[in-house]
C-alpha cells in the first residue's frame, strides 16, 4: 500500500472514531426532550457525557489537520464548497458546547430551559449535515478542471444526501439513547432503553435504504473495493438489528456495542464506496479528485505516518483511560444528593 492510500484509510479511521463518539455525545443531546421529564433526569442526562464530550470532539480537529496535511486539494474543494454546511455545524457545536458549561450557572428554570433547548439544536444540526455533507463527497458534486467547486447549495441539498443526513441523524440518536441507558438508572434508564428500541427499528428502515442506494451506485460505477462495502453494509444491518434485540432484553452494554458496530459499518461503507476517489465530479469524470492527484507529497506524508505511529496510540490510550474512569453510572440518587448540597 503507498502512502497516499494508507492517509486515506487514516483519515477514515480519524473520521470514523469522531462519529463513533461524537455521534453518541450528539444523541445524548437530542434525546433531552424526549428522557428529561424534570431538572433531575435532564442532568442525569447531560452528567453521562460532562466528562467526556469535549475530549470526543477533538477527533474532528485531529481528522481536519490530517486532511489538510495529507490531501490538501481535497481539503481546499471540500472547505470552499461546503462552507456553509460547516459552518453551520461549526456554530452548532460552539452552541452545544457553550450550553453545556452555563445552564448550570443559574438556578432558574426559564434559564435552563433555554440551555437545554440550545443543546438539542447544537446537536441535531451537526447530526443532520455530517450525514448530507459525507453523502455528497460520495455521490460527487460540480468540480471544474481547477478541483473548483462550481456548484450551488440546492446541489448539496439533492434526495440521496438528505437521506443520508436523516440517516445519521438517526444512527446518532439511537446511538446516544442506548448511552444513556447504559450509563443511568431509574426511570431515565427504563425510558431509553424503550426509546433505543423503537428509534432502532426507525433507523433500520432508513439506513438500510440509504446505504442500499450506496451500494447501488458503486456497483454500477465500479467502485474496486464494492464487495468490502458490501460486507461493511451488511454489518452495519446486523448490528442495528443486534442494538433493537439487545435493548429489548435489557442489554445496555451490548447494545451500546452494536450501536458502535452499526456507526462504524455505515462510514465504512461509505468508505469503501469512495476509494479510490476523494471526491468525484459530477461535471466531467476527468476532474474527479484521487487519492493520488489530491494527495501531498511522498517527504510529507513519511513525517505525518511516523507522527502517527508515535501519537496516535498515546491518544486512544488517554481516550481508554479517560472512559474506565468515568464509567460508573450517573445515578438519580448521586444527583439528588448533589442539588440538595448545593442547596446548603
Amino acid at each position: 500500500m503507498d502512502l497516499p492510500s494508507l492517509w486515506f484509510w487514516i483519515v477514515g479511521f480519524l473520521f470514523l472514531g469522531y462519529f463513533v463518539l461524537d455521534g453518541f455525545d450528539f444523541g445524548v443531546g437530542m434525546s433531552l426532550p424526549f428522557l428529561g421529564r424534570d431538572e433531575t433526569s435532564r442532568r442525569q442526562i447531560i452528567n453521562t457525557i460532562g466528562p467526556v464530550w469535549d475530549l470526543n470532539e477533538t477527533w474532528v480537529i485531529v481528522a481536519g489537520a490530517c486532511l489538510f496535511a495529507a490531501f490538501p486539494e481535497w481539503y481546499a474543494t471540500l472547505f470552499s464548497g461546503f462552507y456553509l454546511p460547516l459552518l453551520l455545524i461549526l456554530l452548532a457545536l460552539i452552541l452545544r458546547g457553550v450550553s453545556f458549561e452555563y445552564r448550570h450557572q443559574r438556578d432558574d428554570l426559564r434559564w435552563k430551559r433555554h440551555f437545554d433547548l440550545m443543546i438539542v439544536v447544537g446537536s441535531a444540526v451537526p447530526a443532520f449535515l455530517w450525514g448530507v455533507a459525507v453523502a455528497n463527497i460520495v455521490r460527487g458534486v460540480p468540480i471544474d478542471q481547477d478541483f473548483e467547486f462550481t456548484g450551488t447549495l440546492l446541489d448539496l441539498l439533492n434526495p440521496y444526501a438528505l437521506l443520508g443526513g436523516a440517516t445519521t441523524l438517526l444512527l446518532f440518536f439511537t446511538h446516544g439513547v442506548t448511552f444513556v441507558a447504559l450509563k443511568t438508572d431509574g426511570p431515565v434508564h427504563a425510558g431509553a432503553r424503550r426509546l433505543a428500541v423503537r428509534a432502532g427499528v426507525l433507523t433500520l428502515g432508513v439506513a438500510g435504504v440509504f446505504l442500499a442506494w450506496t451500494l447501488a451506485d458503486a456497483w454500477t460505477g465500479g467502485a474496486p473495493a464494492f464487495p468490502a462495502a458490501l460486507i461493511a453494509a451488511a454489518a452495519a444491518a446486523v448490528c442495528v438489528l443486534g442494538g433493537i434485540i439487545a435493548n429489548a432484553r435489557d442489554r445496555e452494554g451490548r447494545a451500546f456495542a452494536f450501536g458502535v458496530g452499526a456507526v462504524a459499518g455505515a462510514v465504512g461503507t461509505l468508505w469503501f464506496s469512495l476509494f479510490p476517489n476523494v471526491m468525484p465530479s459530477a461535471t466531467d469524470p476527468a476532474f474527479t479528485l484521487t487519492i493520488q492527484n489530491a494527495s501531498s507529497t511522498d517527504y510529507t506524508l513519511t513525517i505525518m505516518s511516523w507522527a502517527a505511529l508515535i501519537f496516535l496510540p498515546l491518544v486512544l490510550a488517554y481516550q481508554g483511560w479517560t472512559y474506565w474512569v468515568f464509567r460508573t453510572r450517573v445515578t438519580r440518587r448521586h444527583i439528588e444528593t448533589a442539588g440538595a448540597a448545593a442547596a446548603h
